[in-house]
């Protein structure tokens, strides 16, 4: 009797065990705590449900598990390397990274499979088709608008999916080495190109600059003889008119029976006239009345004459005037 009893009392011992076991199964498979950042999705006999967002949630027994747990933070793929060929047959080298959110959990668990690599392929494709429609030159100096282009077709075909693709980045492009050489030749032959320019029209400038001042200084030059020309000219007007005074004065005297102011006048311009004849550079010989008192005989001359034409009432006789070259006694 005593075996028995012992052995029933086992039985249900580990009969008890197995059942707080199997509690603790099913308490653990019926609660459900979600962190934050993550979605799970609910089957109920492999149908989905419902999404459990974060926080604790009760699961129904046997009937309901988690189908799939999605990250809704956002994430990065990197995107290999891989060969383009651009619109002017040129190869190059392309990578990337890929930023992504997934904004509903159920779409991105059930409306694609294997989200990531397909999100990558996805790229890969699209970078082909991008870059491929663009040139060389474009390729290396336009990557905000690969990006931008990028983004625009990658968004529009992943909306399906439930993800919302943030930012697409090419890390690097790798022409071949002959083209980079061919490359910096050309940017070479440009900046010399430019530098040539820029010589150029530095002397084009200079010559201009150099042309404008000659300009000047010519018309400041014609402007200063003008000036000067027309100076000349008013001071031969006011001598002129200087002398016509004078003369209008002579006349004026003689008309009035002054004879004094036509010897004067006789003499002055009799005397102006030697001078010019002895400053004369050509003159090697001069004939002319070495003695002062034959000059002043042939005003004295001068003078009897004019007297007489004008019938000078005076009765006086005129000096005689002793003959030319002849010598005046003491």
């Amino acid at each position: 009797m005593e075996p028995s009893f012992f052995a029933a009392n086992t039985g249900f011992e580990v009969f008890g065990v197995l059942l707080v076991i199997l509690a603790v199964v099913i308490l653990w498979s019926t609660v459900k705590i979600v962190p934050q950042g993550m979605n799970y999705t609910v089957e109920n006999f492999g149908r989905y449900t419902r999404t459990l967002t974060p926080g604790l949630h009760i699961l129904i027994p046997v009937m309901e598990r988690i189908g799939h747990r999605m990250n809704m933070k956002e994430q990065v793929l990197d995107i290999p390397s891989q060969d383009v060929i651009t619109r002017d047959n040129a190869m190059v080298r392309v990578n990337g990274v890929t930023f992504f959110q997934i904004l509903n959990a159920a779409r991105a668990a059930y409306e694609v499979d294997a989200l990531e690599p397909s999100i990558v392929n996805l790229t890969m494709t699209n970078i082909r088709t991008v870059m491929g429609s663009m040139d060389l030159d474009e390729l290396l100096s336009n990557r905000d608008q690969i990006n931008a282009r990028l983004l625009q077709v990658l968004d529009q075909a992943t909306e399906a999916w439930g993800i919302k693709v943030t930012r697409i980045e090419i890390k690097d492009i790798d022409p071949p080495r002959d083209l980079v050489d061919a490359m910096a030749r050309q940017m070479k032959a440009e900046r010399e190109k430019r530098a040539q320019i820029l010589d150029a029209e530095g002397s084009r400038a200079a010559e201009i600059l150099r042309a404008e001042g000659e300009k000047q200084a010519v018309m400041l030059e014609a402007e200063g003889r003008k000036e000067a020309a027309f100076r000349d000219a008013e001071a031969r007007e006011r001598s002129a008119e200087a002398e016509a005074r004078a003369t209008q004065m002579v006349s004026d005297a003689i008309a009035n029976g002054n004879v004094q102011a036509i010897n004067y006048f006789v003499a002055n311009n009799y005397v102006k006239a030697l001078e010019s004849l002895a400053k004369a550079p050509n003159q090697k010989v001069i004939l002319m009345p070495l003695e002062a008192s034959s000059v002043i005989g042939s005003l004295a001359g001068l003078a009897q004459i004019t007297g007489e034409a004008f019938g000078s009432g005076s009765g006086a006789p005129a000096p005689s005037t002793p003959p030319r070259g002849s010598v005046p006694r003491a």
